[in-house]
């Protein structure tokens, strides 16, 4: 599934720290809130179980913008992963202008947060009045957001490719 009319985006604030030519940190974080519109949201731990394993291409891309491509699973320069905080990114910033105006504002400091793309299969979702918890979510996408996200917490590090994580 691609992403379309029913994708819904979240971005979140990062911490952006310079060192190298990775990008790695937190997309999302479990347990944090965010206001919506009309409503506020919350991730379950188990928000990403299932698109952590249904095998499709996820890519990365700078402000949701497809012509503007960082990494993707599909070729192994993105990895993504869940711990106990949330779910983790380390991609491989490409020779491109979009990953060098990336990479030189992430080690300024700069970028504003992460941010991601998905839709929200049957029973994904619960609400209980104006507060609404994904437990189930269909990734699309990740983004580095260059502005204001909508949630805080995520975190942002800029590695060399040799440097473990």
């Amino acid at each position: 599934m691609t992403a379309g009319a029913n994708t819904e985006r979240r971005a979140f604030a990062a911490e952006v720290r310079a060192a190298g030519r990775r990008l790695e940190g937190h997309v999302a974080t479990f347990g944090a809130e965010a206001r919506i519109g009309s409503f506020t949201e919350r991730l379950a731990a188990t928000a990403f179980d299932r698109t952590l394993v249904d095998g499709r291409d996820k890519l990365a891309l700078v402000d949701h913008d497809p012509s503007r491509v960082l990494a993707r699973t599909r070729s192994g320069t993105l990895r993504l992963s869940k711990d106990s905080r949330g779910l983790a990114f380390d991609l491989d910033m490409p020779e491109t202008q979009a990953g060098r105006d990336v990479l030189a504002l992430a080690q300024r400091g700069d970028v504003g947060g992460m941010s991601f793309g998905f839709t929200v299969p049957r029973g994904g979702d619960a609400w209980d009045g104006d507060r609404r918890e994904l437990r189930s979510i269909d990734l699309h996408e990740i983004s580095v957001v260059l502005a204001h996200p909508a949630y805080a917490n995520t975190t942002v590090d800029v590695r060399s490719a040799g440097t473990a994580g």
